[in-house]
């Protein structure tokens, strides 16, 4: 046996470590080959560790340093040395150890930057804004933990401080050190430190596929989005979602249509789409709500609160949740919860553009404008739209009644069988569509369901919609059911709206003619309270309308009286002065504005 054999069948004391250099020397021994130097410092620190010391390496360290020191030699730059290290970075000048980080300074004392061990161990580069970010790694007791920090925040100290809130032993007294400490690592382990590609939100990324599907793809967003973005991921068996879902396929049309819509958000982009809306509204016990954790199944977690939320928040709030989803399908729950009708139309306006409000930074200069393309999918007991919302509003949805249905035969098996088994699908589907030749089948089957959708009395923009719910229906019929299953232009045409229905005028000029028949009391001659008079003739109905009262009700109604006159005499259904919107006439006995229609008598009921 070797002398050095037996030496290493020697067992340390505590005394020994800590009252002779034995332990030091054994290993300085192996010095000349760097394998087994660095095998020898592991075996040693561990058996100092079951003794009592440790911070061997960090003594054995100090012991090299001072036999270099004798010899004349130059003393290597420090490196880290904390215990399970996730990387061996060169510190320079700092110690960095178990016991903290410092350094000494120039009045014979220690600067120090940390009471305990961090590092920085990732350094992230978002590939939708190229700003970088560090991944630091610290350690408080046992166990290590990772956060992600803005360059910016770990350039200030000031700053610097907001790390407190996540354990990290920050004040401001320690906290330039701090600084200097992670600025000096980052710089001196530039090409040691891994770089990873990063994204604050889901759906397509230009050059890499799809967020969060792409491989090594690191999510660096916002702390509330995190378990937003954690919530997309496979859980369960596939094949018990895919018999559940077969089983509702087979059923009524609003659940297949929330499903397909479910699928077709990730088509919007690659299509040249927009973003609508899919709103199912009805009473309860319906299961809408069950609907919606159908369609999130898809992807992520159905749970409410994971993937799931509900519209009790701000317009800020749903413009960052719809940038943060990007192409994956947005799903609200619980409309009713907006008590101010009239947000319901701007609401809608908001998401449907796809594009967030430019907002300015504190330090100056423009956010990145956040942008989306997708499905939204919402619940309500009542529909989202109304007569006096917006051509354009009405333009972007497809409204889906099942008041008095039931969609789901066991609504409480269906949830339980969800809630153990998602995530597949989705995931699937969107590889599919990455294969050779895929993407293009899906572009070219949309646009010719689209022409074909364009025939019938719809928009374009409700046929563009619809055409998308049908692509991804047969594309999943194919793909992901194999159940030939599929869901045809007849089982949609019920909820799309016509032409007329989304003219914001023609919902006008219904009202006007109900509002007429309602109000006859008030279109009396001699009437106190009169806002006008009526001429109920055989051939032709007239009315004029005091225009102060016309404006007052339109208004009320949520109508643009300027905007509907003009409709009503572009169309020659009232009279008014030269180029004017209203007549000078009398109404018992006074000479007024008036707003003076005239149209058939069956114009009083429906169609002029």
């Amino acid at each position: 046996m070797s002398s050095n054999e037996e030496k290493n069948n020697i067992v340390y004391t505590k005394e020994a470590f800590y009252d002779s250099t034995a332990p030091f020397e054994y290993v300085y021994l192996f010095r000349d080959d760097e394998f087994t130097h660095k095998r020898e410092i592991e075996k040693m620190s561990d058996q100092a560790k079951l003794v009592g010391v440790r911070n061997f390496k960090t003594l054995y360290k100090d012991y090299c340093a001072s036999i270099a020191k004798t010899k004349g030699e130059s003393i290597s730059e420090k490196t880290t040395n904390f215990d399970q290290q996730p990387l061996e970075l060169n510190s320079g000048v700092w110690r960095a150890d178990d016991y903290g980080i410092r350094k000494s300074n120039r009045y014979d004392g220690e600067d120090v930057a940390c009471v305990h061990p961090i590092m920085p161990v990732k350094r992230l580069v978002n590939i939708d804004t190229g700003i970088e970010k560090l991944e630091l790694a610290y350690r408080k007791g046992k166990s290590w933990r990772k956060t992600i920090c803005d360059k910016r925040q770990l350039a200030s100290a000031s700053s610097i401080i907001g790390l407190a809130d996540y354990g990290v032993a920050v004040t401001s007294e320690n906290a330039k050190y701090l600084v200097t400490y992670l600025h000096d690592l980052e710089n001196l382990n530039y090409e040691v430190i891994p770089e990873n590609n990063s994204v604050g939100r889901l759906g397509w990324i230009e050059g890499e596929g799809f967020s969060p599907y792409v491989e090594d793809l690191v999510f660096d967003g916002d702390i509330s989005f995190k378990h937003f973005f954690e919530s997309v991921r496979e859980r369960g068996s596939y094949e018990k979602w895919l018999a559940a879902v077969r089983e509702i396929r087979k059923r009524d049309i609003p659940a297949r249509i929330l499903l397909a819509a479910s699928f077709a958000s990730v088509l919007v982009e690659p299509c040249g789409g927009l973003p609508f809306f899919v709103h199912l509204h009805g009473g309860t016990e319906t299961g809408k709500t069950l609907g919606l954790m159908l369609a999130a199944s898809v992807w992520a977690n159905p749970e409410m609160g994971r993937y799931i939320h509900t519209f009790n928040s701000t317009a800020v709030a749903q413009e960052l949740s719809a940038g943060f989803v990007n192409s994956m399908p947005l799903i609200l729950d619980e409309l009713q919860i907006i008590k101010d009708k009239k947000d319901f139309d701007s609401m809608i306006y908001q998401l449907s553009e796809g594009v967030g409000r430019a907002r300015g930074q504190k330090a100056g200069g423009i956010q990145k404008t956040l942008t989306w393309n997708n499905c939204i999918l919402t619940t309500g007991e009542q529909p989202i739209s109304n007569h006096a919302s917006g051509g354009g509003a009405v333009n972007r949805i497809i409204e889906i009644n099942c008041e008095d249905t039931k969609l789901f035969d066991d609504p409480t098996r269906l949830a339980e069988t969800l809630k153990k088994n998602y995530g597949f699908a989705g995931k699937e589907f969107v590889q599919k569509l990455q294969e050779k030749g895929n993407m293009e089948t899906a572009r070219q089957l949309q646009k010719d369901i689209y022409k074909s959708i364009l025939k019938g009395d719809t928009t374009e923009k409700q046929a563009l919609a619809a055409s998308m719910i049908l692509t991804a229906d047969a594309l999943i019929s194919m793909w992901t059911f194999e159940d030939k299953q599929e869901l045809y232009y007849k089982d949609l045409t019920q909820y799309l709206s016509t032409k007329a229905e989304v003219s914001q005028n023609e919902r006008a000029y219904s009202w006007l003619t109900d509002w007429l028949a309602q109000n006859k009391s008030h279109f009396r001659k001699n009437e106190q309270d009169t806002w006008g008079e009526v001429n109920e003739g055989t051939d032709i109905y007239s009315a004029k309308i005091i225009r102060t009262v016309f404006d007052k009700h339109c208004q009320e109604a949520g109508f643009s009286p300027q905007s509907f006159l003009s409709w009503l005499k572009r169309n020659g259904l009232m009279d008014a002065d030269g180029r004017g919107l209203s007549k000078r006439m009398r109404v018992n006995g006074v000479l007024c504005q008036c707003v003076v229609l005239r149209f058939a008598p069956e114009g009083f009921y429906g169609d002029h």
